[in-house]
């Protein structure tokens, strides 16, 4: 085999195993999900009450 098909074959084959960074997607998940919250808990009541007043003046005649 050449060497680009013998390094596909080898991975492949399970000769080079390779997992990634999951400490690296764990930690970008959880910031993400910080953020969310940290986001929702300032901006959910004003949030709420635009939702609200949207609703209540489709609805009036």
């Amino acid at each position: 085999m050449r060497g680009a098909a013998r390094s596909a074959w080898g991975r492949l084959a399970g000769g080079a195993p390779e997992r990634g960074d999951v400490p690296g997607w764990v930690l970008i998940t959880l910031m993400t999900a910080g953020l969310v919250i940290a986001l929702w808990a300032v901006a959910g009541p004003a949030l709420t009450r635009a939702f609200s007043d949207a609703i209540s003046s489709v609805g009036a005649p």
